[in-house]
């Protein structure tokens, strides 16, 4: 999330909505840069110039989004995260992939903001 912006107002930071999450407990936090992100801390919510202490690299890089969206607030964009990996594609291109989109939409209904599931685009389950 330290470095998506979104394409088409470059709005920065995107908001993340973890709808699942696995954790990997072994993975080992190896390096010697700290913190990791560079901006924007989304483990903590928070632009890296405004944290008063370093970030908990070590606890954030166990988990990783399993299932989730990835919004843009000022163009109502959403982008789904399905099995660990970012769909992060253009609307021309989205086109082709509609219906696993809205077959996302419909699996996680329960826990997508309202915002999303009414005014996302490209679509929304209201143009089902």
């Amino acid at each position: 999330m330290d470095i998506l912006a979104c394409p088409y107002d470059k709005n920065f930071p995107l908001k993340l909505y973890v709808l699942e999450e696995k954790i990997y407990e072994k993975r080992q936090f190896r390096w010697d840069k700290k913190p990791l992100c560079e901006l924007y801390c989304e483990y903590l919510k928070k632009k890296i110039e405004e944290l008063s202490e370093p970030p908990p690299c070590e606890e954030c890089i166990k988990k990783e989004v399993a299932e989730g969206i990835i919004y843009c607030e000022i163009c109502n964009r959403w982008y789904p995260i399905i099995d660990e990996i970012p769909i992060f594609l253009p609307d021309e291109i989205r086109v082709k992939r509609k219906n696993q989109d809205l077959d996302f939409l419909k699996k996680h209904k329960e826990r997508i903001p309202e915002t999303i599931l009414k005014n996302g685009k490209p679509w929304t389950l209201e143009s089902d």
